[in-house]
């Protein structure tokens, strides 16, 4: 008899069943739900500690000082063309990571409050709509069903494109000489 181990045909097929999940990240901007994919955020953080730079786009609150790192702070209702957030006693500052060729640049982005992790399974998962969304339809990555709510889930490269947002800054600038 061999002594090679035995696997269970049964086993196998419980394993192919589990459906992968993938986990989110939920916050509030204003009235709505989003969420963020996981793999890009690397910490949250409570909102203080902001220093203004002049002449910036307003979607640019300031820069805070993580750990020694100058991290550029992002309103993300003014990205998404709204008022700037009001800050209250939830609002948070949520670092990502968004990668560039030379690396990953860390970011902020300030939201209204975070909510929880959330496990999703594939099935809860929907393709990006191509209307009726209050932001940018490149913005979003997909729509989560949660609980009988939909959860915008945002396309973090997209909405933080350092390219894009260098140029709004150049555009500014030159705008301001």
């Amino acid at each position: 008899m061999s002594n090679l181990p035995v696997q269970s045909p049964g086993r196998l097929l419980a394993t192919a069943e589990t459906p992968l999940t993938q986990q989110f990240l939920s916050l509030t901007l204003g009235d709505e739900l989003f969420a963020l994919p996981i793999e890009h955020i690397r910490e949250i953080i409570e909102f203080g500690g902001l220093t203004e730079i002049p002449l910036m786009p307003a979607f640019l609150r300031g820069v805070i000082n993580l750990r020694g790192a100058v991290v550029p702070v992002i309103d993300l209702a003014v990205r998404f063309g709204r008022a700037c957030t009001t800050i209250g006693k939830r609002t948070c500052i949520v670092i990502v990571e968004v990668e560039r060729e030379d690396g990953l640049q860390l970011l902020g982005i300030i939201v209204d409050a975070v909510n929880a992790v959330l496990d999703v399974s594939p099935q809860q998962l929907e393709s990006r709509p191509s209307f009726g969304a209050r932001i940018r339809a490149d913005f979003i990555a997909g729509i989560l069903k949660q609980d009988e709510k939909f959860v915008i889930v945002l396309d973090i490269p997209q909405v933080l494109s350092l390219d894009e947002l260098a140029e709004l800054v150049g555009d500014l600038q030159q705008a301001h000489p």
